[in-house]
Order: structure tokens, then C-alpha cells, then sequence
């Protein structure tokens, strides 16, 4: 496993910005809902239950964290995880969440 990277101040700064994102159950909801494919901002709203006004909020944070990206077909824009290195990062923590944790 690589070391840490050397990072300055303000890339700390994006990354705890990052975190918080991360921290709101919604966005998490949206993010695991577009990890098998790219899904339009209504497919999610509805299957997740949630407005389309909230959904739309949700990705324009996620979009400006670089956490998703947006593909536009017609007149609908498709929503997918940005890259590995999120969808990875997502995964590890929710296998992580699933572990056994027991204290010996």
C-alpha cells in the first residue's frame, strides 16, 4: 500500500471538504444508487423516493466535488460515479461498515 501522499493545506482543505460531503445519508443514497450504471436525475429521485429538486441539489454538490459527472443524452443527464477512486473508496467503506468488528 502507497504511503500517504504529501498534501498541502488547502488540498486538506478539499478533502475534509470532500468528507462532508460524504457525511449526509442522501448523497451516499444517490452515490450507491449510481455505482452499477449512469442513471437520470428522475430514475433516482423516483426509485430512491426523493424530489427531483432534491436529487438535482444533491448532484450539483457531488458534481462540483468531482464525485459524479454528468452525461447528457437528449433531454435528460445521466448521472455516474466520476472514477475508480470513488467508486473504490465507497466500496472498501461499506465492506468495511459489514465487517465482523468484534473486540477480542
Amino acid at each position: 500500500m502507497n504511503p500517504a501522499p504529501s498534501m498541502s493545506q488547502h488540498d486538506m482543505t478539499i478533502l475534509a471538504e470532500t468528507f462532508r460531503l460524504l457525511g449526509d445519508a442522501t448523497r451516499l443514497r444517490i452515490l450507491f444508487f449510481c455505482l452499477p450504471e449512469p442513471k437520470s436525475v428522475g430514475h433516482i429521485a423516483e426509485s430512491l423516493e426523493l424530489s427531483q429538486t432534491l436529487v438535482s441539489h444533491h448532484l450539483r454538490l457531488l458534481r462540483g466535488a468531482r464525485l459524479v459527472r454528468g452525461e447528457r443524452r437528449s433531454k435528460q443527464v445521466f448521472y455516474e460515479i466520476a472514477d475508480n477512486h470513488v467508486s473504490d473508496m465507497l466500496i472498501d467503506m461499506a465492506t468495511h461498515i459489514d465487517e465482523d468488528h468484534t473486540e477480542v
